[in-house]
């Protein structure tokens, strides 16, 4: 008698009462042994009722009611920006298919291409082909645009949805980046994208 099952934990109904005040206790562990106070604010969310199971529409309710909560401002900005967050299993690849194959395109297009001398000569050519791949590569799923040009038609179309105007991030003068010219030292698109030998 007096005790209370808690997941494969025995405690008893003391312990248990001293959980349901873990914030108090969180203080006075502070106050006692000069524990610094980062380390019980990341621990704070575990201790509320709710910790880190909010969700989408309870965040977005809280703030509209005035109710105070704690939550990840990661967590936060998708659920006011509707944004659904899906995480993948672990140990299950499969789940991660668009990430996994844009990196076997940069892999191939780099490392399994070319030999570096050092990181920084990776970098600088890692740089080129994502330059290249945004203002030169003409997309299935983009309807043949490339993604240069999808976001600079997004903009004229709905320029509510952007902070920016895009155009200012393009380097090189406008018309150039407009028309998917790549920098000369990449060469034609053609030869950057062709597979491997």
């Amino acid at each position: 008698m007096g005790q209370v099952q808690h997941g494969s934990a025995t405690t008893t109904a003391a312990v248990h009462r001293a959980m349901q005040h873990s914030q108090e206790s969180l203080r006075g562990l502070v106050r006692r042994y000069g524990i610094n106070p980062k380390t019980v604010a990341n621990g704070t969310p575990f201790t509320e009722p709710g910790g880190d199971g909010w969700t989408p529409e309870d965040i977005r309710q809280m703030p509209a009611r005035s109710e105070p909560f704690l939550c990840h401002a990661f967590e936060f900005a998708c659920a006011e920006l509707n944004i659904e967050h899906r995480l993948t299993k672990p140990r299950h690849p499969w789940t991660n298919g668009q990430v996994e194959r844009m990196n076997r395109t940069i892999k191939d297009a780099t490392v399994k291409r070319f030999h570096y001398q050092s990181h920084d000569q990776l970098r600088q050519h890692l740089a080129d082909f994502v330059a290249a791949y945004n203002f030169a590569r003409r997309l299935k799923t983009l309807r043949g645009l490339t993604p240069c040009e999808a976001i600079c038609n997004a903009w004229t179309e709905e320029p509510s949805r952007f902070i920016h105007d895009p155009h200012h991030q393009i380097p090189g003068p406008n018309t150039a980046a407009a028309h998917g010219a790549v920098p000369h030292h990449l060469g034609r698109a053609d030869e950057v994208f062709s597979s491997a030998p």
